[in-house]
């Protein structure tokens, strides 16, 4: 954890205003123990965001409601699958769709 507030202290250095945002990449498939992750590093590193992959396996993708009410960090990214076009931009009107579906 001390690392990333080094990191983020000589960005700061070097970019005015950086780090702009700061996402956190989390496997959904992991569950609670993804909000224990998540709740870390955003004490050290002031999360802007998450981005959960793994949601197309076994994973409901309960994690995102826990996430969202607990720390009020947005999801800004979901990944579906391996390729780069498997992780798109979260959109909460159709993850809700889906676990209803």
């Amino acid at each position: 954890m001390q690392e990333l507030e080094k990191i983020k202290r000589v960005l700061g250095r070097e970019i005015p205003g950086a780090p702009h945002e700061i996402l956190l990449i989390l496997d959904a498939s992991i569950g609670q123990n993804a909000l224990i992750q998540a709740r870390e590093f955003l004490k050290v590193s002031g999360l802007t965001g998450i981005i959960l992959t793994k949601l197309d396996g076994t994973a409901k993708g309960g994690i995102v409601v826990a996430i969202a009410d607990e720390l009020g960090l947005p999801i800004k990214f979901v990944g579906t699958g391996e390729t780069d076009e498997d992780l798109v931009e979260f959109s909460p009107s159709a993850f809700v769709d889906a676990l209803f579906t």
